[in-house]
């Protein structure tokens, strides 16, 4: 069986922090956002600036132009789930995509006009602010604002994730301008330094999100979206609103798992994951045994089956989400999975729900000293998005376009299949994998408190990397940054094969695997989750993952 990462290296322990705890992917962010909760902040306020602060230090995946999912838990324990993911601009339709044979074109959902989808970031920190935040809106951007202007240095990683676009940014002149050096990759410790995102910044800090959707700023991403044979219109920008959206529970091990919602297929799977597990004692299996993994694995499966058929925009499409995680129906979908052999995802389709009811990211988590905790994800979609930059804002766009289901059948850049549910349709949002989760337990006395904060950028696997840090440390008990740095794995339907880090396998487990028909194949680091949890004095603790550079801190 797999050992624990602390057996295996010395693992650096999580952060304390006794009153507030910030983790992020990037330093400077993460600094950013103590410094608004040393301010008073409260934890939205602190992950606008976060966010803020991540358009500017994480171009890769922090945004402007893109869009993401907030959940926010409030120190009385009201949640509320904050939807600003992009839209389809109204004039798009599944043709646009299509050539004369009416088969997809390659490559028009991840570059060019057509690939950007309708900011949301904006509309939603700004809704986020309004509805819950304590210090004024403009304070929130100052730190993004500082890094802007004054330059970030460019660390080894920031410079080897800009040479894996630096050929596509280097053809758009405003991105151009800002990310290379006459066209030519940046070195280790340039500045970058970004004045129009700066100017942008301070716009929007002085009329709010009008400052985005409307004058200069909007006039310009339109103009370059149409430049480049898109079809968003200034109609679209004014009219984007977030949508406040009532969260998913459900109870694994006795804690209570809260998540995201549809468009969100997130918080569905990773609650149908985990109500597909609860029969089985993973404790008893081991962890990281052949056995643990394949049953993990074969529930996997079964959840990203369903997601293919059934989950889309519920404001478009009749999403079954009462059905999905009704108790009987999981454990129905759990019974067939069998202890001595996988199930060829050829014969796993879809379920039957009981009843139905009417890439790149980035993920951060904060918890402030009043109790509030939040778990926001956003995303551009791919690394760097659609690679082009909006002439004279420094805003990057989105490619989120590529999300939706332009065919059926037909997988986008993660691998992921969908239908109907998914279709392109004008003022649509695509379906997403982002898994902004809390997961609470009762405290002695009444009440409950949140034992975990987190969430993770990584496309398809974004749901199954937020579910193995759960199993980990409920059901192996390992500590909070063991079960992050722990190696990982993911199974998404098809294609029928199990994705591992290198090393996640020891021979016998992976002898294990394949015996029982698993087809086993290595990828890149999966996920990079940012996580908070309590200890057991009731301290937060942070643990940023040891895949990227992110860092978390408390005070």
């Amino acid at each position: 069986a797999l050992s624990s990462p602390a057996a295996r290296a010395v693992v650096p322990p999580a952060v304390r922090g006794d009153h507030a705890m910030v983790v992020s992917p990037e330093p400077l962010a993460t600094a950013a956002g103590v410094e608004i909760l040393r301010r008073g902040g409260n934890a939205v306020d602190a992950a606008v600036a976060v966010a803020a602060a991540l358009a500017v230090t994480y171009p890769r995946a922090g945004n402007l132009g893109g869009g993401g999912f907030l959940l926010y838990r409030a120190p009385d324990g009201a949640v509320g789930a904050l939807d600003f993911r992009e839209t389809a601009p109204a004039a798009l339709s599944p043709d646009l995509f299509l050539d004369a044979d009416g088969k997809p074109r390659p490559g028009a959902t991840l570059r060019g006009g057509l690939a950007v989808g309708v900011p949301g970031s904006v509309a939603g920190l700004a809704d986020a602010h309004r509805r819950w935040g304590r210090l004024a809106w403009k304070e929130l951007l100052e730190p993004a604002i500082r890094l802007a202007e004054r330059g970030v240095p460019l660390t080894r990683a920031k410079v080897a994730f800009l040479g894996e676009a630096i050929e596509d940014l280097a053809v758009d002149p405003a991105a151009r301008a800002v990310f290379t050096r006459d066209g030519r990759l940046p070195d280790a410790g340039d500045l970058l330094v970004q004045r129009d995102l700066a100017a942008t910044l301070r716009r929007i800090g002085r009329h709010g999100p009008a400052g985005f959707y409307r004058g200069p700023v909007a006039a310009a991403i339109v103009r370059t979206v149409r430049d480049h044979g898109g079809v968003m219109t200034l109609d679209d920008l004014a009219g984007y609103r977030a949508v406040l959206r009532d969260p998913l529970r459900g109870e694994y091990r006795g804690a209570t798992v809260v998540s995201f919602p549809p468009p969100s297929s997130g918080g569905v799977a990773l609650l149908q994951i985990l109500g597909m597990l609860e029969r089985f004692d993973l404790r008893g299996s081991g962890y990281g045994s052949s056995l643990t993994v394949h049953r993990m694995v074969e529930a996997e499966r079964r959840a990203y089956a369903d997601r293919a058929r059934w989950l889309g925009d519920p404001d478009f499409y009749p999403v079954p989400v009462a059905g999905l995680l009704d108790p009987d129906y999981l454990a129905r979908r759990s019974a067939s999975i069998r202890d001595d052999r996988a199930t060829p995802s050829s014969e796993v389709a879809a379920g039957e729900p009981v009843a139905a009811e009417p890439a790149d990211t980035l993920h951060l988590s904060v918890a402030a000293p009043d109790g509030g905790v939040v778990a926001l994800t956003t995303t551009l979609n791919s690394a760097f998005g659609a690679r082009v930059v909006a002439g004279g804002t420094g805003v990057l766009l989105n490619n989120e376009i590529d999300d939706f289901a332009v065919a059926p059948g037909v997988p986008n850049q993660f691998g992921l299949v969908g239908g109907a549910a998914n279709a392109v349709a004008g003022g649509k949002r695509p379906l997403s994998s982002m898994t902004p989760t809390i997961v609470e337990r009762s405290v002695p006395g009444g009440g409950s408190r949140p034992i975990l904060v987190l969430g993770s950028p990584g496309g398809s696997t974004i749901i199954t990397s937020v579910v193995q840090v759960i199993v980990d440390v409920l059901d192996h008990g390992l500590p909070l940054q063991d079960a992050v740095d722990a190696p990982r794995f993911h199974h998404q339907w098809l294609p029928d094969v199990v994705f591992h880090e290198v090393r996640a396998f020891p021979s016998d487990v992976a002898e294990g695997l394949r015996a029982r028909g698993h087809v086993l194949e290595v990828r890149p680091p999966i996920g990079m989750v940012a996580a908070i949890g309590v200890s057991d004095d009731g301290a937060w603790l942070g643990a940023a993952d040891p895949r990227g550079e992110g860092t978390a801190e408390g005070f």
